[in-house]
């Protein structure tokens, strides 16, 4: 049977990860929280790496405006291949009827 998945605050993730930082014990502290140890680590990563961003909810990561604009530049590359891809592909379509009926 599957758990329900649990969900932390924000505050709920600082306090432990501050609570990590001052006593050392990474799996005590895990323990008496009740929470992973692991989850605790990737916790503790994720505030390290910069800690304005960390903690967004849900599972969406906050990106920096420099990042979104990466985001959405790389969506619109592939956007634009695709096309170009389909349009190349009825173009060949294309050609080759107009070959077939020429040729008669």
């Amino acid at each position: 049977m599957k758990e329900n998945r649990r969900i932390y605050s924000k505050e709920f993730k600082q306090k432990a990860v501050e609570l990590s930082h001052v006593r050392g014990n990474v799996n005590d502290i895990a323990r008496e929280l009740g929470v992973r140890s692991e989850l605790l680590y990737r916790w503790r990563r994720e505030f390290a790496h910069d800690p304005s961003l960390s903690f967004s909810g849900n599972g969406n990561k906050q990106l920096t405006p420099e990042a979104k604009e990466v985001a959405r530049l790389k969506r619109e590359l592939a956007d634009v291949t695709m096309e170009r891809d389909i349009l190349k592909k009825a173009i060949g379509i294309f050609s080759a009827s107009d070959r077939k009926s020429t040729n008669s």
